[in-house]
């Protein structure tokens, strides 16, 4: 798979020199075969993804040199974010505001909420239990009276945009970084198992290196969403070149596992308006057995995330990036088309409450948002797909019932024994003060 180098950059007598050929080539040119020739070596697929000195190379060639702390600052610099989004793991300490809440799951880092005017409001500091993330910013989530200085729709046309010669290695390499990932996901994967808890520590060091880039605010995010969400680029690099046997075997992975992900087999006596299935009618492609080909990298990382039962690196990344809109549009529809499966996850999950405070975590985010969530209601049947989703659980716990005997016990009940049942609640009712709100669907217990 790895390419030369071309001699032009090979004569040249060091690194310095190198990161600033290729900054060079980057300008003159948005896919400068330079660049993507030393990616191919330092990105190989079949090299461990944890390689230190690969790491170093993309930082290096990203941040024009050695001093990656210092690019980070610049990039810092032309933050535009018109929302905080600071994601964050069960037992952190966040704040809510009923005040300034549109949403009863409006929830504040620190940070935002000393920052902001709650002089006088009904707020109370909690320690989270299924994760969250900042909402500062957010018009559809709270009222921009409580945001901070930092944060809201002003703040997008208050910061310049970043110089062109800052990003555009960056923007010419996100395709291949995020490409290097999903490799790496599908090379993990069990071709025997249906789900699986994944193992990420190979990956920590690459992770770690996403979330940094993610940490530099909205100029890079920018760039990061659009690699995840680009078709033409998405299909490219799956063709792959220079190791047709690896690419091939790959793909053979890939299509594997798209039929292995558990489908709810009780999806087949519905549609989704509610009402059972006619033969011959119409529906959407979530009640088909195989999940359909993706068409971004986005929609394959997300299908990765629900068929490895959520690892956390790979639900703290891609939470992160929803500060964008569109990206959290893209985000939202791709875990919708796979909110069918998940319900089968979280009904054979090995550590069924961590599972279930990840779903929780990420589906808060999306469905607080009024205007999102009516939207996919609309357009992509989620109300429909939730209440089938918990049907097909409930009715895997069926058993005969013994209220009545003899012949005409006809009847099937839930077993309330079960663990579908008892780890799990379906339809919130009041919150308490320090639990985050959960949507309709599968959740943990609240305890």
């Amino acid at each position: 798979m790895a390419k030369e180098v071309p001699s032009a950059v090979m004569k040249r007598d060091s690194r310095h020199s190198v990161v600033a050929y290729v900054r060079e080539e980057c300008l003159k040119n948005p896919n400068p075969k330079c660049l993507y020739d030393m990616l191919d070596t330092h990105l190989d697929p079949t090299k461990p993804i944890d390689d230190y000195d690969a790491i170093t190379w993309c930082k290096w060639l990203m941040a024009g040199g050695p001093n990656y702390d210092l690019f980070a600052k610049k990039v810092r610099e032309y933050d535009s974010s018109v929302m905080c989004g600071l994601v964050w793991t069960a037992n952190f300490v966040a704040y809510r505001c009923r005040t300034c809440a549109i949403s009863p799951c409006m929830s504040l880092c620190a940070d935002c909420f000393q920052a902001g005017n709650h002089e006088g409001h009904d707020y109370n500091m909690f320690r989270s239990q299924a994760g969250g993330a900042c909402d500062c910013g957010d018009i559809n989530v709270m009222n921009a009276a409580g945001f901070c200085p930092r944060h809201g729709p002003e703040n997008q046309q208050a910061a310049p945009s970043p110089p062109a010669e800052l990003l555009a290695v960056s923007q010419a390499m996100m395709p291949r970084i995020f490409m290097r990932l999903v490799f790496y996901l599908r090379e993990i994967s069990d071709p025997v198992l249906s789900t699986y808890t994944v193992n990420m520590e190979d990956a920590e060091q690459y992770l770690a290196y996403l979330h940094s880039l993610s940490d530099m605010g909205a100029a890079m995010r920018r760039i990061m969403t659009q690699a995840l969400i680009d078709s033409a680029q998405y299909r490219h690099l799956m063709k792959g070149e220079g190791n047709p046997t690896f690419f091939e075997n790959s793909a053979m992975k890939y299509e594997t596992a798209l039929q292995k992900l558990p489908y709810p087999e009780d999806f087949d006596g519905f549609n989704f308006d509610g009402k059972t299935k006619r033969r011959g009618s119409s529906t959407t492609d979530l009640d088909k057995k195989k999940v359909q080909p993706h068409k971004n990298m986005l929609e394959e990382l997300v299908f990765w995330m629900v068929k490895s039962e959520f690892p956390q690196s790979m639900v703290t990344l891609l939470l992160g990036l929803l500060p964008d809109d569109t990206y959290k549009d893209a985000f939202t529809e791709a875990f919708v088309q796979h909110y069918s499966r998940i319900s089968t996850v979280l009904a054979s999950a090995k550590d069924r409450a961590t599972v279930a405070n990840r779903v929780v975590h990420i589906s808060v985010q999306l469905f607080s948002n009024e205007h999102l969530a009516t939207r996919m209601v609309n357009s992509h049947n989620l109300l429909s797909t939730v209440i089938a989703s918990l049907t097909c659980m409930l009715h895997s716990i069926l058993v005969p019932s013994t209220m009545t005997g003899g012949s005409l016990n006809r009847h099937l009940v839930v077993e309330c024994e079960r663990g579908v049942m008892k780890e799990h609640c379906y339809w919130a009712d009041r919150q308490r003060p320090d639990q985050p709100a959960v949507p309709p669907g599968p959740s943990p217990t609240a305890s």
